[in-house]
Order: C-alpha cells, then structure tokens, then sequence
C-alpha cells in the first residue's frame, strides 16, 4: 500500500483544521497577533467590558447612563451602517471617555472574503465615525483597534488593518452569550465567572437591525457592576493595553 495514499489525507484535514482554528478561535495568533486578556501586569483589579454590533437607540443611551454611574469605561466596537444612522450616539460615546472600535461596515464573515472586501468593510466603519466625529479643523480621531464579526479572521485581514490604519485586533475571554433576548438572570450567571484580567464580550446591539431588545445585557450589569466595584475593581478600555497582546 502507498503510504502517501493515507498520510497527504490525514496531513490534508490537520491542515484544514488548523486553518479554521487560527481563523475561528480567540485565542488563536496563526495569522496574526490578538489581544484576548488584560495584560498581566497592572491589570489585577481590572476589567474591560466590551461591547458589539451598536449603536442602538435602543439600549446603548441608557448603557453609557449606567456605565457613567459606576465610573466605568468601556470599548464599543461598532458597525459603520448604524453609525451613519446614529451619529449622536458614536459622538456621546466618545464624549464620554469611551473608546470606539471598528466592527466593520455590515458584520460580515470577514474570512470568507477577499483582502478587496475585508478593505472595504473596514474603512466604510472608519470613514462613518469619523464623519461623526469630524471638528471644524476637519479631522477626526482614527479608531485603532478593530474585532472580527463572528471572531473570524484570516491572513487578508491584516493587510486591510494595514491599509485603514488599524493597529490591533482584539478578542476577548469571557463571553455571555448574549446576542439573543432572554432572562437576564441567565446574563447575571454568566457574569459571574468574569475575573480580573477578563475582556468581557457583550453586546449591546444586534448587526441584523437597529432598536433591538438587549435588557438583559442591562439586566446583567446592574447586578454586577456594583459588586465588582465594592470588591475593588477597576474597568477600562482595551487602549490602555496598547503592545501588551497577550493570548
């Protein structure tokens, strides 16, 4: 028997595997470097709370109401079609002290696209923020840090990065399952497995449409963010972790 005939196959699918791990997982650095926790030092009281997919008039007013309460700040990864319909809203985020983020233009699977698409996608979000953001010099702060869609990404993807000017990806290692509408007891769950040194993911839209129903996200997070601020917590933004990827 050839043993080519078994061995090309098997080495085959390991490759495949591998492929679709390093585009899929958060922990994963095959074609690129993520940021998926707080970096270790400095960061043994801290959290950062991200969230997707907004703005939404919906929920995300009164999720920056809650996070000013409790002195939190955070980073809103956005999609460029809702930015160019809520433009006050990536305007009271930044007012804020909030950090906004790049979630592409229409929360596409970035990896099953060409670097031509993921370049488009990126810069459609960058140039909606900014238009938002723009001053009378006629500049506006260039967001620098993007977060797949779905967390996929591939080799294409940095390219575009490069060409927008984004400088990092960003992951996360806590997630809350949260993209639906649901008991927020099941949020409050969740939540309580978050520790220092945690990128939380949560969202506080839903990429298919504006307005949607996210009460549980502010369900979860009136229950917790005064108990992690009672233990000593601190919540930032991803900026504060500039060249310290850690997987």
């Amino acid at each position: 028997m050839n043993p080519w005939a078994i061995g090309l196959p098997v080495v085959g699918a390991a490759g495949l595997g591998l492929t679709l791990w390093g585009a899929v997982s958060p922990a994963s650095q095959l074609f690129g470097p993520v940021l998926r926790r707080l970096p270790a030092d400095g960061a043994a009281q801290q959290i950062a709370l991200t969230f997707d997919d907004g703005p939404n008039p919906a929920i995300t007013p009164r999720l920056l109401e809650l996070l000013e309460r409790y002195n939190a700040k955070a980073t809103f990864f956005v999609v460029g079609q809702f930015a160019r319909a809520c433009p006050e809203i990536i305007r009271e985020i930044d007012a804020r002290g909030h950090l906004l983020a790049n979630h592409t233009d229409t929360h596409p699977h970035l990896a099953l696209h060409f670097g031509a698409r993921n370049l488009v996608e990126l810069k459609r979000c960058e140039d909606s923020v900014a238009a938002a953001l723009v001053t009378g010099t006629g500049s506006a702060k260039l967001m620098k840090w993007m977060r797949p869609p779905f967390g996929f990404r591939g080799p294409q993807l940095y390219g575009a990065m490069r060409e927008v000017g984004i400088e990092r990806v960003a992951m996360w290692s806590k997630l809350c399952y949260d993209w639906k509408p649901q008991p927020g007891e099941n949020i409050v769950r969740r939540l309580a497995k978050v520790g220092a040194g945690d990128i939380v993911l949560m969202h506080d839209g839903d990429f298919h449409t504006l307005n949607a129903d996210r009460e549980h996200v502010l369900f979860g997070l009136e229950h917790w963010l005064p108990r992690w601020r009672n233990a000593g917590m601190e919540f930032v933004t991803i900026e504060a972790t500039k060249g310290n990827a850690r997987g």
